[in-house]
């Protein structure tokens, strides 16, 4: 956090921002899918608030919460038009769990891989009513505010992103030692080549994405199906050889995997489990989307 601006007295401010930045990266987050973003987006509000008339600033919190709402949501509509040329598959930059405690992000458990690259096919504003009422629980009024419209609009926004979330996002009903527990069976699947353990473990409708943004070689369209799953995902082993290590971690707040290629990160490995087997694995490997975790 810079200190530009700052005026006699400020200190306790900049405490009080300090203490909510994690759930400020948090929303911002949400409504983005990166956390280089949502950092840019979190200090652009702390220096507007710097810079703003506080006597007309009741309620700290909820001014920030609001302008960062307001910013992420013209970064997201900016971004669009960059994500339409992304070389294959776009997936959000994973939060795993450790690091530098300064990068801390406060993340909704609802905020999953597979959650994330659903709310992608929201529009931008569908996506900012949702991420705020239904995610964080912003009343309409101050969702109103953030989007620009009213709120008996933003209520509507958010219905219509609430369907079409419910019908496309993944149903959780595993614990996280079930989940933990088929992450590892994968493991053991993987590193064995073991091509039946590895369909028992995968839902047949299974579908694997893979992002290397152009920069390292995935499949440039999703995957679909437990035998071409299978066969990808031991190929991929076959291909790093002796050399890969797949480290179990905590991706989005769920069991996934961090795969190293000697002590070098080359992805993190979200895996959606329901009913005991795989139904998403979704790969970060664009170096870009790493480089946090390194």
């Amino acid at each position: 956090m810079g200190d530009e601006g700052l005026r006699v007295g400020d200190e306790e401010l900049a405490a009080e921002f300090t203490a909510i930045r994690p759930r400020l990266v948090g929303v911002a987050y949400g409504l983005l899918g990166s956390v280089d973003e949502a950092d840019d987006v979190v200090q652009d509000a702390w220096l507007r608030l710097v810079h703003a008339d506080r006597a007309q600033i009741h309620d700290i919190t909820g001014w920030l919460v609001v302008t960062v709402s307001r910013l992420a949501l013209d970064v997201l509509r900016s971004a669009r038009v960059r994500r339409e040329e992304y070389v294959g598959p776009w997936l959000p930059e994973p939060v795993v769990q450790g690091g530098d405690p300064a990068d801390r992000v406060t993340l909704d458990e609802s905020m999953s891989m597979a959650m994330l690259v659903v709310l992608e096919s929201l529009s931008p504003a569908e996506r900012t009513a949702f991420v705020l009422h239904d995610v964080f629980g912003l009343p309409f009024t101050e969702v109103g505010r953030a989007v620009g419209r009213t709120p008996a609009a933003c209520r509507q926004l958010a219905a219509r992103a609430r369907k079409h979330v419910s019908a496309r996002a993944p149903r959780f009903d595993v614990d996280t030692a079930e989940h933990r527990k088929v992450v590892d069976a994968f493991v053991e699947a993987t590193g064995g080549r073991n091509m039946d353990a590895l369909l028992a473990l995968l839902d047949p409708d299974v579908v694997l994405v893979s992002d290397g943004g152009g920069v390292v070689s995935a499949a440039r369209r999703p995957i679909l199906g437990a035998a071409k799953v299978a066969r990808f995902v031991l190929g991929t082993a076959e291909r790093f050889g002796a050399g890969q290590r797949l480290r179990p971690s905590t991706v989005n707040g769920s069991p996934g995997l961090l795969r190293f290629h000697g002590e070098e990160l080359v992805g993190v490995l979200s895996l959606t489990v329901s009913g005991g087997r795989i139904t998403e694995i979704d790969i970060v490997m664009n170096p870009n989307k790493l480089r946090r975790l390194k």
